[in-house]
């Protein structure tokens, strides 16, 4: 482990398999004889972004490096399993790290007995081991982390080791080693001072100063500080040439010339209780206070101390459910609780040095001022030591990195450590099995609670709508509620409703709750402030977006970036608590998204901080490539570049290996984008971007098609249109009132969608554009027929169907033909029809375009069912039904039934028959269209009827007649009459018989 990760049996060097095997491996090196969670192999080979197989995947990477030991003749439980994990078990086997730590130790104890030549041999031995960067090779956050480790943890131990070479009197050896060491390590004081006294002691006085100059000169430059005590006062003892130098050695640099006795941690039994106030209106949480409640459980002395980290975004709440369960646990930790805020993100303070908390937590045990060591390592040898009979809580909040608490973990198993951190902070998981708390957001009724807790409770109640709208003003951020509550409290002639006015104004909101003391602006600030330049570009960005989530290509179009790149940021944002992941979509893509308030900062910040023109491109890029891919996904979907008309907006170039993963089921990338997709139309809408607005609604329209989002059609119609006549945009504005008129149409709205239709075909000949003017056509061909005027309904389709075969619209042109072989069943042509309907099918399937295959053979089928060919049409029907499902085709899958249900009656099939059409008229209710609603009961009535069920028939045919008047289908309401008026008679005839 201490260089390259390589494994030997006998001499013989053993490959391990690929990058997870060695990355699993190396996690349970980490932590020999402990067990390893696989929750924490997932995290160290995938990074935060595991696939839904991973679990499975860690399986399968430890069975083959079980099948890889046991062929060189280890035992089957060199890796056991044991819950939640797996365990190495090192015994009989050689470690170098273990190694390494017990030539350390003995070191230590032979250092400690006097025995000095016997623990530097024990420390040159121990650095021998190393043979570079320890498991160099080895990829992944949490394994390169606890190499930075153990990187310092060797220069410790040759900082040691110097020492003691020194004690023995061989400075000039040491002098050529600690050269290019200090040269490596710059900034190391206590290396630095080691070469002075070596140089010094070698009658090389002059370069000893020189060594001290060039220190602290790098000292101020890198980090504006003075050399420490230690070095001063070697540089002083070599000017004034202190015999002292000559005849001990001095001590380490942060110790002082003269070391420093330890008092016995026996001497002091001081209880100390150091935790602030408790949290007043404390709120919820239930959830999180029993995670904590798991670190209770009974642990020995020689375990790692049970630690829990509470992690989450500025303002949940992190230190106020950390401080409120220590209080509330307190009487469990009979030896004391300390507590430190380590200001790791203070908007004033510096983050507190590890050497001052450990001077604070000695004098809250005990321990005088004036015994209290200068090194650190003494330190926190003394405060371990002082820790290691009792059991005591330590809560240390606001951390910022594990290199800040590393030294004020207690060693002792029964003490428990409570952390707070925005951070990732793995190696708290990795190294001591810490649980992690995810703080949220309050849930609603928790908000409310809170809000009534520190507001009257009848102010509250009073207005819940309005106290509700606050909660997610304040996005049930505890600190932002506090703040509104604390506002409402002091301001007892305000209302709810006025606040929430007040803050509905998103340029003012921060503002609002950013007064006095508490700032929600200033936490944001914080986490804001130490992100790298890149990171904090794209979250600036990213709010210029009114989307609700994005996902990784999103980011790469707003910094022109690769993907790859853009997931690096995302995820880094995600780890300092400014972005939330909110989970994969059905396109196997991870989705990130803003919480409110984080939002408006970062506009605040990006308004502040870029131009607007550069803002504009960075928007602009991410806009047109929602274009590209929506317009490759409508191809994919239907075939071609068909029944659509585009713009002239640039189109953003995206990866196309990236594209075809986006797209391989283009209605569930649509789904997954449904709701940007609407709000970058409106918002280009808004900006004056009329070309990308009718272009990427057009685009958009098979999913609101298929899926019947017949709001959605009509709102992105409406804006798009109303963007391209404010343009003066006849082209856009000619397709969108065409595809206002569909929707309309769909809705069985036939006056409003003639209006419409009319409208754009004015506009279309207006411009001259021949297939916009076919596909506007098309559609009032259809409004014709709904009015029952068969005959200029086909007049209409045939002269859409040479313009779309004359401009390559072959899938427009099958729709056309199947809409004449539609007419032609509503003229009783069976012929004609089933004529029609093959050709429609021929066509529709040369372009491979699934669902307009569906619709051609629909017709098809029906134009059997005419001709007693019901065989063949439920054949049909039911290949039709197989397409819808796929599709997710609500419309088309109530049509199949319905088509199935009619074909099986007339079949004999009864109970099929039924079952089937009452399935469709499920789906018909639940999607809200009345006409074919109406058409199905129509169908139901029928069967009822046949089945000699007159009362059943009889309801059936009234709810049909009552369907089709509403929404004004003349020849649909006759038929349904004429059902009626069967029944009728059939009546009147039995009751003749009856006389």
């Amino acid at each position: 482990m201490l260089g390259p990760l390589s494994v030997t049996a006998g001499g013989r060097r053993i490959t391990v398999g690929g990058a997870r095997q060695r990355t699993i491996l190396a996690t349970l090196l980490l932590a020999p004889g402990r067990i390893v969670s696989v929750d924490v192999m997932v995290e160290a080979v995938w990074l935060g972004e595991p696939p839904a197989t991973a679990r499975t995947q860690v399986a399968i990477c430890i069975a083959a490096l079980r099948k890889t030991f046991k062929a060189e003749g280890f035992g089957d439980d060199l890796i056991s399993t044991a819950h939640p994990g797996y365990q190495l078990n090192t015994a009989g086997h050689r470690v170098d790290l273990l190694e390494f730590a017990d030539l350390v130790s003995g070191a230590e104890r032979s250092a400690a007995e006097g025995r000095t030549a016997e623990a530097a041999e024990s420390y040159e031995r121990a650095l021998k081991l190393w043979r570079g960067p320890v498991l160099s090779g080895v990829t992944g956050r949490l394994v390169e982390d606890e190499a930075e480790r153990l990187e310092e943890l060797r220069l410790v131990t040759h900082d040691e080791a110097i020492a003691l070479q020194l004690a023995l009197g061989n400075h000039q050896e040491l002098i050529g080693q600690l050269v290019p060491l200090v040269r490596e390590h710059p900034l190391r004081e206590r290396t630095r001072h080691s070469l002075m006294l070596a140089q010094y002691r070698a009658g090389r006085r002059a370069e000893a100063m020189e060594t001290f100059r060039e220190g602290r000169r790098l000292l101020i430059d890198e980090l504006g500080i003075e050399p420490g005590p230690a070095l001063q006062e070697l540089h002083d003892a070599i000017l004034q040439d202190d015999p002292a130098l000559t005849l001990a050695v001095p001590t380490a640099p942060e110790t002082g010339v003269q070391p420093v006795q330890q008092p016995e941690p026996r001497e002091f039994r001081v209880t100390p209780s150091d935790l602030p106030p408790n949290i007043p209106a404390f709120t919820g949480r239930a959830a999180e206070l029993e995670a904590l409640d798991a670190l209770l459980g009974d642990r020995s002395e020689n375990q790692p101390p049970a630690i829990g980290f509470v992690t989450g975004v500025a303002g949940v709440g992190k230190t106020g459910l950390a401080v409120y369960w220590a209080h509330r646990v307190a009487s469990q930790f009979p030896d004391g609780r300390l507590f430190v805020d380590l200001c790791g993100h203070d908007e004033v303070n510096e983050p507190t040095a590890t050497a001052d908390v450990l001077s604070r937590f000695l004098r809250s045990l005990g321990v005088p001022s004036e015994q209290i060591p200068g090194d650190l390592a003494d330190r926190v040898s003394l405060y371990r030591s002082m820790l290691a009979d009792r059991r005591l809580l330590v809560v240390l909040d606001n951390v910022r990195s594990i290199a800040q608490i590393t030294p004020l973990l207690p060693s002792n198993g029964q003490c428990c450590v409570v952390v707070t951190g925005r951070e990732p902070m793995e190696q708290l998981m990795l190294r001591y099995g810490a649980i992690r708390v995810q703080l949220s957001v309050l849930s609603p009724p928790e908000a409310i609670e809170l809000l009534a807790r520190i507001v009257h409770p009848e102010r509250i109640a009073a207005d819940p709508e309005h106290s509700a709208q606050l909660s997610e003003l304040c996005d049930r951020l505890p600190l932002a509620l506090r703040i509104a509550a604390a506002r409402l409290a002091s301001k007892s002639h305000w209302t709810v409703r006025h606040l929430v006015a007040r803050l509905a104004d998103e340029r003012r909101r921060l503002d609002e709750l950013s007064q006095g003391e508490s700032q929600v602006r200033a936490g944001f600030a914080l986490s804001y402030r130490y992100l790298p330049a890149d990171a904090a570009e794209i979250y600036r960005r990213l709010a210029l977006l009114p989307v609700p989530d994005f996902t990784v290509w999103v980011g790469a179009a707003l910094l022109d970036c690769d993907v790859f790149e853009s997931e690096r940021l995302l995820e880094h944002l995600v780890d300092v608590q400014l972005l939330e992941a909110v989970g994969t979509d059905a396109t196997g893509q991870l989705r990130y998204r803003f919480q409110n308030l984080l939002r408006l900062f970062a506009r605040e910040r990006a308004r502040e901080e870029e131009s607007a023109e550069e803002l504009d491109r960075a928007r602009d890029r991410a806009f047109s490539a929602w274009l590209t891919i929506a317009e490759q996904a409508h191809q994919r979907e239907v075939g071609g570049d068909y029944s659509i008309i585009h713009g002239s907006t640039p189109r953003f170039p995206v990866d196309p290996v990236l594209l075809d993963e986006l797209i391989a089921s283009p209605l569930d990338w649509y789904e997954a984008e449904r709701l940007s997709l609407i709000a970058v139309v409106e918002q280009a809408a808004r900006l004056g971007l009329d070309e990308l607005a009718w272009d990427l609604t057009g685009s958009s329209l098979v999913l609101f098609d298929i899926r019947n989002y017949l709001e959605d059609w009509q709102l992105c119609c409406e804006r798009a249109l109303a963007a391209t006549r404010a343009a003066g945009n006849l082209r856009g504005a000619a397709f969108m009132l065409t595809e206002l008129g569909g929707a309309r149409m769909r809705a069985v709205r036939l006056a409003e969608a003639g209006d419409y239709l009319r409208s754009a075909l004015e506009l279309f000949e207006q411009v001259g554009e021949e297939h916009g003017r076919a596909l506007t056509l098309r559609h009032i061909a259809l409004t014709d027929r709904f009015r029952g005027d068969l005959e200029v309904s086909g007049e209409r389709l045939r002269e859409a169907a040479e313009i779309f075969r004359r401009v390559g619209d072959a899938s427009s042109e099958a729709h056309a033909l199947g809409y004449l072989a539609q007419n032609a069943l509503d003229l009783d042509d069976a012929a004609e029809a089933v004529r029609l309907g093959l050709e429609s099918v021929r066509v529709a399937r040369g372009t491979g375009e699934t669902r307009c295959a569906a619709q051609s053979l629909y017709r098809l089928a029906r134009g059997y069912v005419i001709q007693g060919e019901l065989s063949r049409a439920e054949e049909a029907f039911l290949e039709v039904e197989r397409i819808v499902k796929v599709k997710g085709d609500l419309m088309g899958a109530a049509y199949a039934l319905l088509g199935l249900g009619q074909s099986r009656a007339g079949l004999g099939r009864l109970g099929e028959a039924e079952a089937d059409l009452l399935a469709s008229l499920d789906i018909v209710r639940r999607i809200d269209s009345p006409l074919t609603e109406g058409r199905v009961q129509l169908a139901l009535g029928q069967l009822q009827r046949d089945r000699s069920r007159t009362a059943e028939a009889r309801g059936h045919f009234e709810q049909a007649s009552e369907l089709f008047a509403r929404v004004d289908s003349p020849p649909s309401r006759l038929q349904a009459e004429a059902a009626l008026a069967e029944l009728d008679a059939l009546a009147d005839g039995s009751d003749v018989l009856a006389i």
